[in-house]
């Protein structure tokens, strides 16, 4: 079975300035490292959250591990990434909004060569180093996945909304295999499937190597189009009937029950873009019903394909030295997408020739029981679900309530794989990661943070302090002040009840955005 041996040249080649692992492990031993990450999923889509979508595998993890209730992404997919990869806040990584390059370094739209990758320092460490599905911090060749750390690559170098082929509405996307794009069978290529199947053959491939291995599988799903097998769809139709109302309440009620959000805690109310069950026409709700019967076949067709993964672990004898991570890029999805691409222009909704959402009718049940969306930094775009699996560490499932940041995982893995995190890589000189290692909480210790943690996208600002949250809907719009510890879901804002405490996280956040390089909105979308 799979030896770990660390690799000595490997680690001189890395400039220390963080304090190796105090995981408690046999001398020589670290663990393999999994990632998985959901695309556009809400806090409570699944089943451990409160969801009645039906999720057992990742129920699973979560079941014999820890959920992390106040975990944090960045709001959007490609500042996410980033910031997952590097341990970085995605402006210093050079992805401050999404792909394209608007002319700034901090909005350069790909990795920059002053931040490495999880997979360049654990690469490094003597891991293999592994990924599938969706790469998205840098479109060109260049700045694909093995040029950036992995040995092994099988994905969409580009963005989302992909799952059937040919990939309607999305000119240029392609799956490669390494560096090479690979002819698909348009009969039965699903991307869901082929990217949980790909990283079932990676660990297989890794039954005979000394090395411990790191896997990143980057999903798609459950981000727009709304595409899924007529099956997995048929076991959701008509369960959604019952309208947004009533499937949020009975979300955020078994979200108390199991703990995920104290009883103490209001639910959010719907905003303006949400709809009103009973206003909608049969049909409407009809129509409404169906669209979300294939959102859950989606979630529940990544489940199924985690649980190969975990199977596979399984099978090698290595699911009690494996370190589970899971979590989801943003929020949930208010964007409204509805036209069908197909020449007739009759394609059923979750057909491969479709283009809908969801709205943010459903996406409001999606994110139960906070405010906003994806793109958004209160609670409902940046909260995601998180849950951290490692058998040969955690013994007992329990729920953990401390900040966590996707900053986190780069100091987190390094931690595990026993080595540092450099400050020059390949002759050029790295910028310090901005997150603190997660390990604490595996041993049931407290997070060693120092710092306030810090959003911004699009405008949209935050700054979280403790128990303090200062954030704003946009760059010209005032700042609002909440206690997160009495009221998370955002409904009192108390910024002229505590002016000095605003203006005091006001002027951190302004720091903060100076150091990283944050441009306002109105400035550099007029570059």
């Amino acid at each position: 079975m799979i030896a770990r041996v660390i690799s000595a040249l490997g680690l001189l080649s890395l400039l220390a300035c963080q304090t190796p692992s105090s995981l408690e492990a046999n001398e020589g031993e670290r663990p393999n490292i999994v990632i998985i990450m959901a695309d556009d999923m809400g806090y409570t889509d699944l089943g451990c959250f409160g969801s009645e979508i039906n999720t057992p595998n990742i129920d699973r993890l979560a079941d014999n591990g820890l959920i992390m209730t106040q975990f944090y992404n960045t709001g959007r997919c490609c500042p996410t990434r980033a910031s997952l990869l590097t341990g970085l806040y995605q402006h210093q990584a050079g992805i401050g909004h999404m792909v394209g390059n608007m002319g700034i370094p901090a909005y350069q739209g790909y990795l920059n060569q002053q931040c490495v990758t999880i997979a360049e320092v654990l690469k490094e460490a003597g891991y293999s180093t592994l990924m599938t599905g969706k790469w998205h911090v840098g479109s060109a060749r260049e700045y694909w996945p093995l040029q950036r750390g992995f040995d092994r690559f099988y994905g969409i170098p580009q963005g989302g909304g992909m799952y059937y082929y040919p990939f309607n509405n999305r000119v240029g996307r392609f799956v490669v295999l390494d560096s090479t794009e690979v002819e698909l069978d348009s009969a039965n290529f699903y991307s869901t499937v082929a990217f949980n199947d790909y990283a079932v053959k990676f660990l297989e491939e890794q039954r005979d190597s000394p090395n411990p291995f790191f896997l990143y599988v980057a999903h798609i799903a459950p981000h727009f189009p709304l595409m899924a097998p007529d099956s997995a769809v048929a076991k959701y139709r008509g369960k959604y009937r019952a309208g947004f109302e009533k499937i949020r309440q009975q979300r955020y009620q078994r979200a108390q029950e199991l703990g995920i959000i104290p009883e103490n805690l209001a639910m959010s109310l719907p905003d303006s873009l949400v709809w009103k069950w009973d206003n909608l026409t049969p049909a409407q709700q009809d129509t409404m019903d169906l669209k979300m019967a294939v959102y859950a076949a989606q979630v529940d067709v990544m489940d199924q394909g985690i649980g190969n993964i975990i199977n596979k672990l399984e099978e090698l004898g290595e699911l009690e030295n494996t370190v589970v991570m899971f979590l989801s890029d943003n929020g949930a999805t208010q964007e409204y997408i509805d036209r069908n691409p197909s020449p007739a222009d009759t394609a059923a909704i979750g057909s491969r020739f479709s283009w809908t959402s969801y709205t943010a009718s459903w996406a409001n049940v999606s994110n139960v029981p906070f405010r906003l969306y994806k793109s958004w930094v209160h609670e409902g775009g940046i909260a995601t679900p998180f849950i951290l699996h490692y058998p040969r560490q955690i013994k007992q499932p329990r729920i953990d309530r401390q900040l966590g940041h996707v900053i986190d995982l780069m100091a987190t893995c390094a931690d595990l794989a026993q080595t540092d995190y450099p400050q020059q890589y390949q002759n050029q000189k790295i910028k310090p990661t901005e997150g603190v290692s997660l390990v604490p909480v595996i041993q049931g210790d407290s997070i060693n943070r120092s710092h306030p943690l810090f959003w911004e996208h699009m405008g949209n600002r935050a700054i979280r302090d403790g128990d303090w949250k200062l954030a704003a809907p946009g760059s010209t719009k005032d700042w609002e002040l909440y206690d997160m510890d009495a009221d998370r879901s955002e409904t009192q804002n108390l910024a002229e009840r505590y002016p000095e405490r605003a203006e005091e996280l006001a002027q951190k956040w302004q720091n903060w955005a100076d150091r990283v390089g944050v441009v306002t909105w109105e400035e550099l979308t007029s570059h």
